[in-house]
């Protein structure tokens, strides 16, 4: 069977082929505690150890009794688009209309329809190297072209206008960025963001913002939303991440208006519309219970970032930017080995610690750096730093 060629353009996602030789090894004796081995620690996937707050859960089973789950409209529900509205209005002061948010299949879907209604064959978009790879994969699924720019610790993993203007060519539509982002966990700087929104203006492209991890900032100089610099600039969230309901698949779009109606129209044909279900349970992340309890676990995840990064300089990898948000160190290997790749696999044979190789990422450095998550308990954290501590001072 003749595949399409433009898969010759999307590589393995390697943080799941890691996990998944995690997983095999977790079944050797090294990982038995019956045969004396330790239990595989997995710092690798970046998902909460929290689940959907209890009123989401009660709102979902609420909905199942009563047969509430037909379809809805494909943009959501009116209800859900305008508690998003309120919420962007109390937490970062922004005044975005229910009419501009599309709700969709997870942040992951988001993805999809902004980069197929926006990018056409041989179309470059610009990207940060490291970037979360899926990103750049939506854009070769809609036969554009990542161009990836090499982002170093002295611009905290991130680019500037300056370097999006030098890199600006005629085949450049636009720019897609993360704040915080996934790997580094590092933010864009409200004013420098400013700077790139307007740079991409000038040029007629656009801007669109990986925006997941916004409401697990930890720092109150980054967490602001890019929303703020315009009404052009295309936000993707998720229910995923602040929200801790991964695995029920719910996002959104922030899309200036007249992209509303191109988006309605992929997302018709493409996915219908966003699980009914999922909706009506994130109606209740926004009662002031859940809201309490979010900011209680992102007070955690702060505490494990402070218990983390220091142990990790200690120990020779380097985290060269501490990071400002989400759950993720990217601290440099290089001390311990010249390949990343090697490396992790070394920690998951001898330290039943698994933790993902930079090779996803990007290839800037990806020899040098690794990702670890910190959206594992304080008690599993301290259980794999104690593990690297005697593996690496051995």
């Amino acid at each position: 069977m003749k595949l399409a060629g433009r898969l010759d353009h999307i590589e393995p996602f390697y943080v799941m082929e890691c996990a998944k030789a995690a997983v095999e090894l977790s079944r050797t004796a090294a990982c038995d505690p019956a045969q004396g081995g330790r239990p595989m620690i997995f710092l690798n996937i970046g998902e909460p150890d929290f689940t959907a707050p209890p009123l989401a859960q009660q709102a979902a089973r609420e909905c199942l009794e009563r047969g509430s789950t037909q379809y809805t409209q494909a943009t959501g529900l009116p209800a859900l688009r305008e508690r998003l509205s309120r919420w962007y209005a109390e937490r970062f002061q922004v005044d975005i209309a229910p009419e501009r948010i599309v709700i969709t299949a997870g942040a992951s879907a988001a993805l999809q329809l902004a980069c197929l209604a926006l990018v056409e064959r041989g179309d470059e978009v610009l990207m940060p190297d490291p970037s979360y790879p899926c990103n750049r994969h939506f854009v070769a699924a809609a036969d554009g072209v990542a161009r990836l720019l090499p982002a170093s610790p002295e611009h905290r993993f991130q680019p500037d206008a300056a370097t999006v203007q030098s890199a600006w060519t005629a085949a450049t539509r636009g720019v897609l960025l993360a704040s915080p982002s996934n790997p580094t966990g590092t933010s864009i700087a409200f004013d420098e963001m400013g700077r790139i929104v307007q740079a991409v203006r000038e040029r007629g492209g656009f801007t669109m913002v990986d925006e997941i991890y916004l409401g697990l900032s930890f720092d109150d100089a980054f967490g602001h939303t890019a929303l703020a610099h315009g009404d052009d600039v295309i936000s993707i969230n998720s229910f995923s991440k602040y929200f801790s309901m991964t695995g029920w698949r719910l996002g959104w779009l922030v899309l200036p208006p007249e992209l509303v109606a191109p988006i309605e129209r992929l997302a018709q044909n493409l996915y219908i519309c966003p699980s009914s279900l999922a909706q009506q349970a994130a109606l209740a992340c926004f009662e002031p219970a859940s809201i309490a309890e979010f900011e209680r676990r992102r007070a955690e995840f702060r505490a494990r970032r402070d218990f983390l990064v220091p142990a990790l300089q200690a120990m020779g990898l380097r985290v060269p930017v501490l990071p400002d948000g989400a759950f993720y160190a990217w601290a440099d290997c290089s001390a311990h080995a010249d390949s990343s790749w090697d490396f992790c696999f070394r920690l998951m044979r001898e330290a039943q610690v698994a933790i993902t190789p930079g090779r996803d990422f990007g290839p800037h450095a990806a020899d040098r750096y690794i990702r670890l998550s910190y959206a594992s308990s304080m008690a599993h954290l301290q259980d794999a730093v104690q593990r690297l501590q005697q593996l690496l001072s051995a």
